[in-house]
């Protein structure tokens, strides 16, 4: 954890962090929330943020910014961008660390070492895309 403070893995920040790893969906709070309260029937949704906070705090998964209402959650925490569709609202993974690290290069010259890149495209995926042209 970047504070230094020692923080205590709870079964819920556990639960939490295994439903995030077992879905690619990039799920928002609320979602969580939902899929957790079966487990953990007394759980509340400010709960569900704080440990979010948490993981995120100790490198565990990263917060998305969709530009709209909601965050949404990647256990992925390898360097990759991502596609937001303003359509539907789903959000893909994007693995072009090659094309990144290439435009680091163009821009800064050699020596550098990225650890982490965050690029996010917008626009409509291929299943919105194709619904709009018929």
């Amino acid at each position: 954890m970047r504070s230094g403070i020692k923080v205590r893995n709870t079964k819920q920040r556990k639960y939490l962090l295994k439903l995030l790893e077992s879905t690619k969906s990039h799920p928002n709070a609320f979602w969580l929330y939902e899929k957790m309260l079966p487990e953990f029937p007394r759980l509340s949704l400010s709960t569900v943020y704080r440990n979010l906070g948490v993981l995120e705090s100790q490198g565990l998964l990263l917060r998305l910014s969709s530009g709209g209402s909601y965050d949404r959650y990647d256990a992925d925490t390898s360097m990759h961008s991502h596609f937001f569709c303003r359509s539907c609202g789903s959000v893909y993974d994007v693995k072009e660390e090659k094309m990144e690290k290439d435009a680091l290069k163009r821009v800064c010259g050699e020596g550098h070492r990225i650890e982490l890149c965050s690029i996010t495209y917008y626009g409509l995926c291929c299943e919105c895309h194709k619904n709009i042209n018929k």
